[in-house]
C-alpha cells in the first residue's frame, strides 16, 4: 500500500517554519512602508490636513472626534517639523503595534501556522495599504483596539489578572481615537454574561478594566459638556438620517458598502469572511470560549454593521476593526483543515490587489494620465497646485501677505489644506451659514479682528453670501483660481477691506462630510 501525501498539510506546515522569521517580516514590511510613505505623490488629503490643525490647539476632544489623532500627530510634528511625511510618520509605527498584537493574539489562540497565515491575510488586504499610509483616526484606533483584544485574551483565557488593567487601558486609548471603541466593553459584557463561569469576572475584574475606561471618557464628556454636546450631536447625526423609500428598494447603501468591502479587503477574504461569519453563527453555542470571543468583537459587529447599510448610509471604513477577529478566526478554521484548497487563490488575489495599490501611482505616471479623468486619484493630489495658485494671488493682492487674514467661504478641506501648504502655515478661518459644520466653528472666528483686511475665498457653485459680504466696509472680486476637480466651478478670490462686525454664528450641528 502506497503511502499517501497530503498536499494541503505541506503549506500548513511551511507556515509554521515561516512564522519564526516574522520578527524579520515586520522590519522589512515597516522598512518598505516607511520608503513608500516619504515617495508618495499622494498629497495630505482632507482629513489629514485637518486633524493636523486639530494638532494645533491641543484639547481634550474635538468637533466630531476624540483627541488621539491630534495628539499623535503634534508630538511628530513637534519633533520632525509641520511636514507631510511628519504628519504621517506614526502610521508606520502604529503598524508595526499592530502586527505585533494581531499576530500575539493569534498564535496564542490557534498557534503559530494560523498566526503567521492571518498577519498573511490582513497584509493581503488592500485596505492595510491606506492604513500604513494616511493619517487618519483609523491607525491609532487599530493599534489599540488590537492590543486590547491581546490583553483581554490573556486576562480571560491565560488567567492573567495583571492583563484586565492593561486591556483597560488599551481599551481607553481605543476610546481617545474613536467612539466605536466603545464597543468593547459592551462585546466583552455580553461575552462573560453568556456563560455562567464566567459570570464571577462581573464582580471585581470587569470594574477594573472598566476604570481608565471610565477615565478616558471623563475628560470627553466635561469637554462636550463645555461646548453644548457637540461631538454627541454630530455622532448621532450619523444613525438619524431617514434612507428615501427609493433606496431601500434599490439596496442602494448595501451596494455601496459591498462594493467598498470588496475593494478594500478583495472579493475572497470578504466573501470566505462573511460565510465563515454565518457558519459560526448558526453553531454558535458549539463554539469554545476563544471563538466565542473572536466573533463577538468581529463577525456579529460585521454583520451588524451590514444589515444597518440597508436602512441608511454606512461608510466604507466602518467595519474595518471588525476584521481584525474575522480574520485570525479565518486563519484559525484553515490551520483546522476548512477551505485549504482556496488558500493560495485567496492570498494571490489579495496581493495582486496590494500590488496594484501600491503600483497606482507610478503607472498613472508611466501612462501620463497626471490630472486627467483617467487619475482615480486625481482629487488627493492637486492641492499643492490649489494652494500655489492661491499664494500667487494672495501676494499680487497684497505685498505683504500676512497682513490679511484669510476666510475660506467653501468645504473646510480648503481651509486645512491652504492652513498646512502656505509657506506661512497661517490661521484661515471659515465661514458656514449652515451652522457649526466643522471644527473651525468652534474655534473662535475673525470676529476680533476688528478693521482687518481679509481675503476671500469660495467656490464659485456658491456666489459669497451676503453676510460676509456686509461683515465688511468693501469687498470685491480679484481673481479667479482653476478648481481641478470641477473646472466648472473655479474659485473666486475677494479682497474685503475694514470688518466691521463678523457675522453671528447659527447653533444648528451640520453633519460633518
Amino acid at each position: 500500500m502506497g503511502i499517501g501525501i497530503d498536499r494541503a498539510a505541506a503549506p500548513a506546515d511551511a507556515l509554521g517554519t515561516l512564522d519564526r522569521i516574522l520578527p524579520w517580516f515586520v522590519v522589512v514590511l515597516t522598512l518598505w512602508r516607511g520608503y513608500f510613505l516619504t515617495q508618495s505623490p499622494v498629497g495630505l488629503i482632507g482629513d489629514e490636513s485637518y486633524y493636523w490643525d486639530w494638532s494645533r490647539h491641543p484639547a481634550w476632544c474635538y468637533y466630531s472626534k476624540p483627541p488621539m489623532v491630534a495628539w499623535i500627530i503634534g508630538l511628530s510634528t513637534s519633533l520632525l517639523g509641520d511636514t507631510e511625511s511628519a504628519v504621517r510618520a506614526p502610521v508606520i509605527v502604529l503598524g508595526a503595534g499592530f502586527l505585533w498584537f494581531f499576530h500575539a493574539t493569534a498564535q496564542a489562540i490557534y498557534g503559530r501556522r494560523a498566526a503567521f497565515l492571518a498577519v498573511l491575510l490582513i497584509c493581503a488586504t488592500p485596505h492595510s495599504v491606506l492604513a500604513n499610509l494616511l493619517m487618519t483616526i483609523d491607525p491609532p484606533l487599530f493599534c489599540f483596539w488590537m492590543m486590547a483584544l491581546y490583553f483581554l485574551q490573556r486576562a480571560l483565557f491565560e488567567q492573567a489578572d495583571w492583563a484586565w488593567l492593561w486591556a483597560g487601558c488599551a481599551t481607553a486609548l481605543g476610546l481617545l481615537s474613536k467612539q466605536v471603541a466603545v464597543l468593547l466593553p459592551i462585546m466583552l459584557l455580553v461575552f462573560l454574561l453568556l456563560d455562567p463561569g464566567r459570570r464571577r469576572w462581573l464582580r471585581r475584574e470587569y470594574w477594573l478594566y472598566l476604570l481608565p475606561v471610565a477615565a478616558s471618557m471623563a475628560p470627553i464628556l466635561w469637554w462636550n459638556g463645555e461646548h453644548d454636546w457637540i461631538m454627541w450631536s454630530h455622532s448621532k447625526n450619523h444613525f438619524t438620517a431617514q434612507a428615501s423609500l427609493p433606496a431601500l428598494l434599490e439596496f442602494k447603501y448595501v451596494k455601496n458598502l459591498l462594493f467598498h468591502q470588496l475593494l478594500l479587503i478583495s472579493p475572497l477574504i470578504f466573501g470566505l469572511v462573511l460565510f465563515l461569519s454565518w457558519r459560526n453563527l448558526r453553531r454558535f453555542g458549539q463554539l469554545n470560549p476563544q471563538a466565542q470571543f473572536l466573533m463577538l468583537t468581529g463577525p456579529v459587529l460585521l454583520i451588524g454593521v451590514l444589515l444597518l447599510s440597508f436602512l441608511q448610509k454606512v461608510q466604507g471604513n466602518w467595519p474595518m476593526p471588525f476584521y481584525f477577529s474575522s480574520l485570525i478566526l479565518l486563519a484559525g478554521a484553515w490551520d483546522q483543515g476548512l477551505w485549504r484548497k482556496w488558500l493560495r487563490s485567496t492570498l494571490l488575489l489579495g496581493y495582486a490587489m496590494v500590488f496594484i495599490t501600491y503600483s497606482l501611482p507610478s503607472v498613472i505616471n508611466a501612462l501620463h494620465w497626471q490630472d486627467t479623468a483617467n487619475d482615480p486619484i486625481r482629487r488627493f493630489r492637486y492641492w499643492r497646485q490649489v494652494v500655489a495658485d492661491v499664494q500667487r494671488a494672495r501676494e499680487h493682492i497684497v505685498p505683504d501677505a500676512r497682513s490679511a487674514l484669510l476666510i475660506v467661504v467653501d468645504h473646510r478641506d480648503m481651509v486645512s489644506e491652504l492652513a498646512f501648504y502656505l509657506p506661512d502655515q497661517p490661521q484661515v478661518y471659515h465661514y458656514s451659514d449652515e451652522g457649526i459644520a466643522s471644527q473651525y466653528e468652534i474655534w473662535p472666528g475673525p470676529e476680533t479682528h476688528v478693521h482687518a483686511n481679509a481675503i476671500l475665498i469660495n467656490n464659485s457653485m456658491v456666489p459669497l453670501p451676503e453676510a460676509v459680504v456686509k461683515a465688511f466696509t468693501k469687498v470685491w472680486f480679484v481673481n479667479e483660481i482653476a478648481n481641478p476637480r470641477k473646472s466648472q466651478y473655479p474659485y473666486h478670490l475677494y479682497y474685503a477691506e475694514d470688518l466691521r462686525q463678523w457675522p453671528e454664528l447659527k447653533r444648528s450641528v451640520k453633519l460633518e462630510e
